[in-house]
């Protein structure tokens, strides 16, 4: 479920935040725990819903990484067992389908989530992202918009003018990216380090954003532009700034 390579941690690097992993295979909470600790984060483990909401009634987290799969999920996000003074972000590890009911009393809008299975690297990187748009007082709720498409976190989906779009994963997080630096040019390594938690080949990245600009510009205005030698940017056509 985890793939292991520790090459990323150049990529990704902390600065000593705390972090709370909350996953109940001991293996996967060892492998995540210590790669965020080599990464340059302080990082605990929680191992069921009921010691996630003991370990934040005790301690201040910056982030909290939840695997879909940790017993006892269902009863903390009913919320009952949970009442700390701050709601940390976080970082959901799940199947795409499955999000849509995870935890909602952990978060107050600081969510993401990487899909199974989970690449190190990629959490690394959505890590070091969301601390990011936190510390700098960026909050992101459920659902994003730009003109008449919308994207859903909640359900994972995304339309435009009505018409559901179908979106990989890499495509769905291509496009998040986008709505949320709408009108603002993002460079090819902006985007590959955002969407695979490390640089891939113009080529890679060419084709990311073509099979996306089909989808989401067929029978529509393009909201998905080139910023030839600078990279690609959404919004309409009176400019990016």
């Amino acid at each position: 479920m985890y793939g292991s390579s520790l090459s990323p941690l150049v990529l990704a690097r902390g600065s000593g935040q705390r972090l709370l992993v909350a996953a109940g295979d001991r293996d996967a909470a060892e492998l995540l725990t210590s790669t965020l600790e080599l990464a340059g984060y302080r990082a605990g483990a929680a191992a069921s819903g009921a010691d996630v909401a003991r370990r934040l009634a005790e301690h201040r987290y910056d982030l909290v990484v939840v695997d879909a799969e940790l017993p006892g999920l269902d009863d903390l996000a009913q919320g009952g067992r949970l009442e700390p003074a701050y709601r940390p972000p976080v970082l959901l590890l799940a199947a795409c389908e499955s999000l849509a009911g995870l935890v909602p009393e952990l978060g107050a809008g600081e969510r993401d989530y990487v899909t199974k299975p989970v690449r190190i690297a990629e959490v690394l990187a959505r890590v070091k992202v969301l601390l990011r748009d936190v510390g700098g007082g960026g909050r992101r709720g459920g659902t994003l918009d730009h003109a008449d498409l919308v994207l859903d976190d909640g359900t994972c989906r995304a339309c435009r003018g009505g018409r559901t779009l179908d979106l990989t994963p890499a495509e769905y997080r291509l496009l998040r990216h986008l709505l949320v630096n709408a009108r603002k040019v993002l460079s090819k390594e902006q985007i590959s380090r955002h969407v695979w938690g490390e640089f891939r080949g113009d080529n890679a990245i060419e084709q990311l954003v073509s099979r996306l600009r089909r989808k989401v510009d067929r029978g529509g205005p393009a909201l998905i532009h080139t910023r030839r030698g600078f990279g690609y940017w959404l919004g309409e056509l009176s400019g990016p700034r």
